[in-house]
């Protein structure tokens, strides 16, 4: 009994030193988002009704709270064409801005419809999936924009807000 008692001292005693001894254990943060208000568009470039060049086009979406990255759904709707774009957007800094590079025709209708579909799509950081939006514009028959740099300055975006995103497997496979 003696033996038990001592044996359970030594280890009480020799647990400080041990617990600091071990390094410091890194943990991912946890972020929890009550459910709310369905996310709603509150921007868009190029704005509703808009006529702007042909060309190089950054479609810009705005939401009015931060949103999941992993979530977004683009698709064709009533009213016009849609415009050519790249797969994927980029969600910018603020957590609430996608910003897509498309090309555009001169003189056409085009219009596309955010969360169309009846799933998934656009959702905030609580997983609250964004209400359906629609966008219309057209395009004027003047110069097409050919530059990125001046399809960024006519969305209003800095030079860091390109619509497309070095990954890191990208860089590691020597960009092929």
């Amino acid at each position: 009994m003696r033996r038990a008692a001592f044996a359970f001292l030594a280890c009480l005693c020799a647990a400080p030193a041990l617990a600091q001894s071990l390094p410091p254990a890194e943990v991912s943060p946890l972020t929890v988002m009550p459910r709310g208000e369905r996310p709603k568009v509150t921007a868009t470039y190029p704005a509703a009704g808009q006529a702007v060049a042909p060309g190089v086009l950054v479609l810009k979406v705005t939401f009015d709270q931060k949103m999941l990255e992993t979530g977004f759904d683009f698709a064709p709707a009533a009213g016009g064409e849609m415009p050519q774009c790249l797969k994927t957007p980029r969600l910018l800094d603020d957590g609430k801005t996608f910003v897509l590079l498309c090309r555009t025709l001169g003189a056409k209708s085009y219009a596309l419809a955010f969360n169309a579909k009846p799933a998934g799509g656009f959702a905030s950081l609580a997983d609250t999936r964004a209400q359906p939006a629609g966008l219309a514009f057209t395009t004027t028959d003047g110069d097409p924009v050919t530059d990125l740099q001046d399809a960024l300055k006519a969305a209003s975006l800095r030079d860091v807000d390109v619509p497309v995103q070095d990954t890191p497997a990208f860089r590691h496979s020597g960009g092929s």
